[in-house]
């Protein structure tokens, strides 16, 4: 959800406007797979339809598969029979296990696929798991991108998400016509696992982003600035960052809390970061303080609450829902 930073020299494709997806002219068909259909998967599938391409969806919700059926996605009857209808075949899954699953399990994915399908990760994932899942597609002649995203479900339902990209680039330019269907910026970081990375490392600037700013709000407004008019001053100078020009204006002041991404989530994301800090045997302290607040926040806030609600940790008065 988070919006990742852009590196303009290594973006690959460009904007799509309301181009139709010509897949043909890259040497590949038209045909895309969506395997999750849920806010993120969901909105993908409906707006790569939109957009003129023969999509099939598939979800274990009965009623996920109904809301984007409605929308032109047709709904394969099995794992199977997506795959063999699909050049590309997109995943949109809640973690690094259940890409293992479905990739990997009995009569997983990796079974079904014809050679020369591009199988495109945009869970939020680990390295390690992607590479793993990569090679068994490599050994039945399939490619894998990890490709994780930001924009949250408004993005993906517009088109306008940023993906971060990690694998090869001959995969990358078969998959391309898909991804700029899906999205208005792709970066190229490197090789598979890289984009795990760079989007692991952008949740954690945004995890410690909303505390440290609901911090700086609460200091200014005790001294009797109003927060609306700090944000305007933060966005201005050095300070500014993605939780304060858009998280607090739009989910947070207003109380709104509605961006479609959770706690559950973002927790989620902020322990793969700790993860790979230990693993890497990084002594990090602002992390590790980032992601001790994140956890001790489950006493107050539910995996459920939408994630810009670590602000009430800071201070209830200035942006607890109240009453």
């Amino acid at each position: 959800m988070p919006g990742a930073s852009h590196t303009r020299s290594q973006e690959v494709g460009h904007r799509v406007g309301h181009r139709q997806f010509e897949a043909e002219e890259q040497g590949m068909g038209r045909q895309v797979g969506v395997i999750g259909l849920g806010n993120m998967g969901g909105n993908m599938a409906i707006t790569l339809a939109r957009k003129g391409v023969v999509v099939t969806g598939l979800d274990p919700s009965s009623a996920a598969c109904e809301r984007v059926a409605a929308q032109g996605v047709a709904i394969a009857g099995d794992l199977a029979a997506l795959a063999a209808s699909s050049d590309v075949i997109v995943l949109s899954l809640p973690k690094a296990e259940h890409v293992e699953a479905v990739c990997l399990g009995e009569a997983g994915l990796v079974s079904r696929v014809r050679p020369g399908t591009v199988v495109v990760d945009t869970t939020t994932s680990t390295p390690e798991t992607s590479r793993r899942v990569a090679a068994a597609f490599a050994e039945v002649g399939a490619d894998f991108l990890d490709a994780p995203v930001s924009g949250g479900p408004a993005g993906a339902a517009a088109g306008t998400m940023t993906m971060v990209i990690g694998g090869s680039e001959a995969a990358l330019a078969k998959a391309l016509p898909a991804l700029e269907a899906m999205s208005a910026t792709r970066v190229h970081i490197g090789a598979v696992g890289a984009g795990n990375i760079a989007k692991i490392a952008n949740n954690l600037l945004a995890a410690a982003h909303l505390i440290t700013t609901a911090e700086a709000v609460t200091m200014a407004a005790r001294a009797g600035v109003a927060p609306e008019k700090l944000l305007e001053g933060i966005n201005a100078g050095s300070g500014r960052s993605a939780a304060s020009q858009g998280m607090f204006p739009t989910w947070v002041l207003n109380k709104a809390y509605d961006s479609g991404f959770t706690m559950g989530l973002m927790r989620k994301d902020v322990g793969l970061a700790q993860q790979l800090i230990a693993e890497l045997g990084l002594d990090l302290p602002l992390a590790a303080a980032t992601a001790q607040a994140w956890k001790a926040s489950a006493e107050t806030l539910a995996d459920g609450e939408d994630f810009c609600a670590i602000a009430r940790r800071t201070s209830e008065d200035l942006f607890g829902k109240g009453e």
